[in-house]
């Protein structure tokens, strides 16, 4: 989950959408380019992000753009902050965009922001298809989450 970078500066987690696991189930993820402003980059790097309602999707062209992801302004960056939500343009192959968008055409799959990380110095999102879960759906997992820290409570106070 917390990608650590390495010494070469292969991989760092920036940012994680946690709420997004919770109203999703997720069948497949991607990664995506993002096109961004120079200080926007210095605030992700700072970890001024918010993804909890971001969703990505396809205009009528066929590009892939992000909508409701909050970063904030850089507090030195002055008249080059642009605004805090915008749309930003997702960039993948056309392969991938052409796959994607069959996939996501289907009824009830949507695309959604997992993470957002910065591989060998660009900024990456790594989008998930997720299916959207019922109310008993996030019951159950949370029911699921709390027995398994019981088990493990009861094997820790064992030994």
């Amino acid at each position: 989950m917390g990608t650590k970078e390495d010494k070469t500066g292969a991989r760092r987690t920036a940012a994680v959408n946690r709420k997004a696991r919770h109203e999703y189930f997720i069948d497949d993820t991607y990664t995506a380019g993002l096109v961004l402003a120079g200080t926007e980059v210095k605030s992700i790097r700072a970890g001024k992000v918010n993804m909890g309602d971001a969703f990505a999707r396809f205009d009528k062209v066929g590009e892939l753009w992000l909508h409701n992801m909050h970063i904030s302004p850089h507090t030195e960056g002055g008249r080059y902050n642009p605004p805090p939500i915008r749309d930003r343009k997702l960039l993948m192959t056309r392969r991938e965009l052409d796959r994607l968008r069959g996939v996501v055409e289907q009824k009830g799959l949507t695309l959604v922001p997992l993470a957002l990380v910065f591989d060998r110095g660009f900024a990456k999102l790594e989008l998930g298809v997720g299916r959207g879960k019922k109310l008993y759906d996030k019951r159950e997992a949370i029911a699921d989450r709390d027995r398994e820290r019981e088990a493990r409570r009861e094997v820790f106070t064992r030994s």
